[in-house]
């Protein structure tokens, strides 16, 4: 692709829309993420007492379903990406790639 093609691209408002609608949801997941992990980092800071109290009468702390609970966050948000990417931004992408090409 050459820098003319390129231009084109980048220029075409639906190009536009694609990155925009992509930023602002990365972005948006990319916040979830760092307060979840933040707000978990702040716990271990700042109230040990509360993740090292057992759940029930068995030795997993609360610590650790939280922790626990952050690395399913992660997953999820990333096959949540994965499955918007494939139904809206790849389809798109494919559709200006293939315009360009003909």
């Amino acid at each position: 692709m050459d820098t003319a093609e390129w231009a084109r691209i980048a220029a075409d408002p639906r190009y536009i829309a694609l990155v925009r609608r992509r930023r602002r949801f990365t972005w948006g997941l990319t916040g979830v993420m760092l307060a979840a992990y933040l707000g978990f980092i702040l716990l271990i800071a700042f109230d040990k007492a509360l993740l090292a109290r057992p759940i029930g009468q068995g030795v997993t702390s609360v610590g650790i379903v939280v922790g626990f609970g952050v690395i399913l966050l992660a997953i999820a948000l990333t096959g949540l990406y994965v499955r918007r990417a494939a139904r809206e931004f790849d389809p798109l992408s494919e559709a200006l790639r293939s315009e360009s090409r003909a």
